[in-house]
């Protein structure tokens, strides 16, 4: 390893990935440093059970402009299969369908009155282009305003403590805005209906031609390496500490990793940016992979409505992709998200698997011990920073006090939702506006 290559990337996720691939299109020399074995972060595969796929379940659109981009710079976006899928409810020991006109018409669980309202708050936060005049706003408050105590009640409350827990009180109304927006957005671009995606061996083949490519742009990328600070070096410039290894030397470093955690990297920050950093609230995730003799469900998301089943929902990952990949049998998501502190993630794997077991089989009754061939899961503390009131005005800067220093992560995410597409886009921007800084 050469010392004083010009850019370092801390953090090898998606958004590491791109921020490395963005400067090194501009010709910059640049070293990637990621901890774990592979690149790739939240996006990155596991096997479970004989196949490999994605380790947290990801949702593609066809809307993702961003992504998409990536995907056909890599070669890879005509191989993407689309398709529509369908979306149901559980409520009381039923699962209700939630696709269609005629399904909305017969859903049960609500009056006309509270349809019309749902309806109705759904187009207005779809039109809503100013998200900064709710961001003062609880969910609560703004969804019950808009639908009503009942529909509050009724769906929208247990959606909101699934994904969020009791924190769902003290979340922005931009959560939920940024959310519809993100399903809506086919419309704005001339479709009718917004599609699903996936690409034929998962997110596994994006980041290994991603890797290919990072390599053959001149990116050297340094797996299983653990950066324990990051510091100002002399007489300028900047060093990096890994563990068992001497301080490498950089001009400019990118962290991308998680605000609650890069604080902790850089002692060198002042005391009011390690507490910007460190005030940025996350949720985690724990999340099961469950491999099933065959699929047990037609919906691809089953939104849960009973504060007693203990998992956020169900993604059927066989309701999107065909079955050959998973050699004709079905592969089912259970995620839950936790506040980092939260006692679950001290569980055992059998504790939780036994608690999301009970759960699936009262919510598939046919389903048997036999039929479940691998059962996996992950943990993760920091997955996305909820957006309290006034985020905006407490975002972290990405450029610090320290010259070349710069943190940029999914924190930066001011009217999106967690994901691929806004990943890389953010990533993209501030790689660009940071070379254009430098030069």
């Amino acid at each position: 390893m050469k010392n004083g290559d010009e850019w370092a990337v801390v953090g090898g996720g998606l958004l590491g990935m791109t921020v490395a691939h963005t400067l090194a299109k501009k010709n910059c020399r640049v070293t990637l440093f990621e901890s774990a074995p592979t690149c790739g972060g939240l996006a990155s595969a596991w096997q479970i059970g004989d196949i490999v796929w994605d380790r947290h379940y990801h949702v593609t659109l066809f809307s993702d402009q961003a992504l998409r981009g990536l995907l056909s710079e890599l070669g890879l976006d005509e191989s993407m299969r689309w398709k529509k899928t369908q979306t149901a409810f559980y409520h009381n020991n039923t699962v209700y369908p939630f696709s269609s006109a005629l399904d909305f018409v017969r859903f049960p669980l609500l009056t006309p009155i509270e349809k019309l309202r749902l309806g109705t708050t759904i187009l207005r936060a779809s039109r809503l282009m100013d998200w900064k005049t709710i961001e003062d706003v609880t969910v609560e408050d703004w969804l019950t305003r808009l639908s009503g105590r009942g529909v509050f009640e009724k769906i929208w409350r247990p959606l909101l403590k699934a994904k969020l827990g009791e924190e769902y009180k003290t979340t922005s109304a931009t959560f939920l805005w940024a959310t519809i927006q993100r399903l809506y957005a086919a419309r704005r671009t001339g479709l009718k209906e917004e599609l699903f995606g996936y690409l034929p061996g998962g997110y596994a083949n994006m980041l290994k031609r991603f890797e290919s490519a990072l390599t053959a742009a001149g990116v050297r990328i340094l797996t299983n390496t653990k950066v324990q600070s990051i510091e100002k070096s002399i007489p300028d410039g900047l060093q990096v500490r890994c563990e068992g290894g001497d301080p490498l030397h950089f001009k400019r470093i990118v962290l991308t990793v998680p605000s609650a955690l890069a604080y902790r990297l850089c002692p060198d920050l002042s005391d009011r940016e390690k507490e910007s950093l460190k005030q940025i609230e996350y949720l985690g995730i724990i999340c099961a992979s469950v491999l099933l003799r065959s699929q047990v469900s037609k919906y691809y998301v089953t939104n849960i409505l009973d504060d007693t089943i203990p998992f956020t929902g169900l993604i059927e990952m066989s309701a999107l992709v065909d079955s050959s990949e998973f050699n004709n049998r079905g592969l089912l998501y259970i995620p839950r998200y936790l506040r980092p502190d939260h006692p679950d993630f001290a569980k055992s794997d059998a504790e939780l698997q036994s608690e999301m077991v009970r759960s699936l089989k009262r919510m598939h009754p046919s389903l048997v011990d036999e039929d479940i061939l691998a059962f996996k899961i992950s943990r993760v503390r920091h997955v996305f920073p909820r957006p309290t009131l006034g985020y905006s005005r407490k975002v972290p800067a990405v450029d610090s006090s320290i010259p070349g220093l710069s943190v940029v992560n999914s924190a930066h995410i001011l009217n999106g939702t967690l994901n691929a597409n806004e990943t890389i886009g953010l990533a993209q921007r501030e790689a660009l506006r940071l070379h254009a800084l430098a030069n």
